[in-house]
């Protein structure tokens, strides 16, 4: 799979996808196909407020348990509840049905330090 050009990446494995105010924030294919088969996945809830570089949730896998962050401040508002019944989904369509939060920004300065998919894929 190539890393998606229509979204930005985070040195920590997180691809965020900007439309206006909203972020969707998931896990890189890289970040995934590190932790192996993915378990279980729990967010934050819906509401909670969040500065940049705060946690969101965690992703646990048969290897281990990884924090996933946010570049940016804001507000959880979406939540990807089918993760919950689906974990595996990460595994199989980590840019697509494997989103894991939207969040409706408020503070975006931590937007700019994201890397471009060429500058990610270089990075690995």
């Amino acid at each position: 799979m190539e890393t998606p050009t229509d979204r930005k990446y985070a040195e920590t494995h997180e691809w965020i996808k900007v439309d206006g105010d909203i972020i969707t924030i998931g896990l890189t294919e890289h970040a995934v196909d590190q932790l192996t088969d993915v378990t279980f996945v729990e967010m934050k809830p819906a509401g909670t407020s969040l500065d940049a570089g705060d946690s969101v949730g965690e992703v646990e896998s048969v290897k281990t348990t990884s924090d996933v962050y946010s570049p940016a401040g804001g507000e959880i508002i979406e939540v990807n509840e089918n993760l919950g019944d689906s974990p595996e989904t990460l595994n199989t369509e980590p840019y697509t049905d494997g989103w894991l939060v939207k969040v409706k920004v408020t503070d975006s300065a931590g937007l700019e330090t994201l890397l471009d998919a060429a500058a990610y894929e270089a990075s690995l």
